[in-house]
Order: structure tokens, then C-alpha cells, then sequence
């Protein structure tokens, strides 16, 4: 990621509807929202979310799909996971001991399920 590619992705999440419209799709993963119930879920109308969507999209960081005759919006991992690199790239000088509880911090919260066997 560039210097010019991260400054738009922190630009469209400089704002409160699409920073909140961003973090509930991560929760809604894998299965997305449909734009319809991402408006009410955050209290906008459907027009001002398009706008803020459109913003997201152009940023990289959300993506939608079209189902019938609704649009179902999910968050882009691939962006987020760029991004996050960029800003950690050098962290701490590359001293691992100063890095650890940031990246501890960073450790999945929802550890994969481990694989049934029958």
C-alpha cells in the first residue's frame, strides 16, 4: 500500500456514519448487510448511507454485491489487513519486545473452530 492509498482508506473512516457503518459490516462477516438495513441500523437515510457507501467503496474498503433487488454491502479484509500493515510496517524501530502487546492486541478474538472429526 502507498502513502496515497492509506490517506484515502483513513480519510473515509474519518468520519463517524462511515466509520460506524465500516466497524458494524466487520461484525456482519461473512454474510454482509443489505444496504436498506445498514441505513436503519445506523440512522441515516438510505440516500446520505449511499453517499458515505460510495466513499467507502471508492476507498477500497467496502465492497457490494447486487442480490435481486437489494445490494449487500461487506467489509474488504484485504484493505483493512493493507492497511494495518502500512501503519505497523516499522513499528518500533523493529524491536520485537516493544511491538509484542501491539501485536498481542491485534491476535484474532475469534480463534478459528477447530476441525470437527467424525
Amino acid at each position: 500500500m502507498d502513502e496515497l492509498t492509506a490517506l484515502s482508506a483513513l480519510a473515509a473512516l474519518s468520519q463517524a456514519t462511515r466509520l460506524q457503518c465500516f466497524r458494524l459490516l466487520v461484525t456482519r462477516e461473512p454474510d454482509g448487510v443489505p444496504a436498506g438495513e445498514l441505513a436503519r441500523l445506523v440512522g441515516v437515510p438510505q440516500n446520505t448511507l449511499s453517499t458515505h457507501l460510495a466513499i467507502l467503496a471508492n476507498a477500497g474498503l467496502v465492497h457490494g454485491e447486487r442480490h435481486s433487488r437489494s445490494i449487500i454491502y461487506r467489509a474488504n479484509f484485504d484493505r483493512l489487513r493493507e492497511l494495518v500493515l502500512f501503519l505497523l510496517k516499522d513499528c518500533c524501530g523493529g524491536r520485537a519486545d516493544l511491538c509484542a502487546p501491539l501485536i498481542a492486541d491485534l491476535s484474532p478474538c475469534c480463534p478459528p473452530k477447530e476441525a470437527v472429526h467424525d
